[in-house]
């Protein structure tokens, strides 16, 4: 099989650093392209030297539009409104996305419902192999335990990061809400200030903290008298979102188009 042509969005930022290298060290994949936002001075320059390498003959872009005519697959860890636009061109070019940005609006996740019509997109709000079995085991435990174990999900990650809840605690939010059988827009509770009253029976609460490098921490509590469960995954380094982010590229070569998750990538959907 010949290596799949991959495209890195937001080629520059920490993320893009991350997945050009973990396609340039896959023996599957290679990379053929490499997109940042108008006005970046990382347009023009070769994606080689902003990550420490030989340059490789790939010129970052600001036009992504005839870049995913030559591509199989983009790797896409951008923001809301790029990710938008690049799944209008990937459906178009019908070819894979890969989207680990997280922080869509209700009105935008329709418009990656629509995209996934022509392409195969792969989305998920945390890329990594110990994350999925989390939510998975989420899942599980919400389905076992009764309403008398309250739900809370606690998260932290680095100063820079700008949504809220993170997209791994809603990941992780949705799993319990399927696994008690519930809408997770009715019971979640994001905000706790001031006299709140006591705890409704069955809410999911989130949490958020931000502060120095945390690549990403996340707890699920399962709390009743007199016991409690925590279930805990801590991220040390975003190699394993990366890998991840290839794992899921290559498994989406040969998927029909439709809007997949890194459960089915990994199958554990159930």
């Amino acid at each position: 099989m010949t290596k799949m042509r991959l495209a890195v969005m937001g080629a520059g930022g920490r993320m893009g650093k991350e997945l050009t290298i973990a396609a340039i060290e896959n023996e599957n994949t290679e990379i053929a392209g490499a997109t940042e936002y108008e006005g970046s001075n990382l347009v023009g320059e070769d994606i080689g030297p902003i990550n420490n390498l030989e340059p490789l003959g790939i010129t970052i872009t600001d036009n992504p539009l005839d870049l995913f005519t030559k591509v199989d697959g983009i790797l896409d860890f951008t923001n809301p409104a790029a990710t938008i636009k690049f799944a209008e061109y990937a459906a178009q070019a019908r070819i894979v996305h890969v989207i680990g940005t997280t922080g869509f609006s209700p009105e935008e996740e329709e418009k990656l419902e629509a995209a996934s019509r022509h392409a195969t997109i792969i989305k998920a709000g945390n890329m990594s192999l110990g994350v999925n079995l989390l939510a998975a085991l989420v899942k599980k435990v919400a389905s076992t335990l009764d309403e008398a174990y309250d739900i809370e999900i606690i998260e932290m990650h680095h100063r820079h990061k700008v949504d809220a809840p993170s997209g791994t605690s809603l990941m992780l939010g949705n799993a319990a809400s399927e696994g008690r059988e519930i809408n997770l827009n009715d019971k979640s509770v994001r905000v706790r200030d001031g006299i709140t009253g006591a705890r409704s029976d069955g809410d999911i609460g989130f949490a958020s903290l931000r502060g120095g490098s945390v690549r990403g921490d996340h707890t699920v509590i399962f709390a009743a008298d007199g016991e409690r469960l925590e279930l805990t995954h801590k991220a040390d380094d975003r190699r394993i979102f990366s890998k991840g982010a290839i794992k899921a590229a290559l498994w989406g070569r040969d998927k029909k188009p439709g809007l997949y998750s890194m459960a089915d990538v990994l199958n554990i959907n159930e």
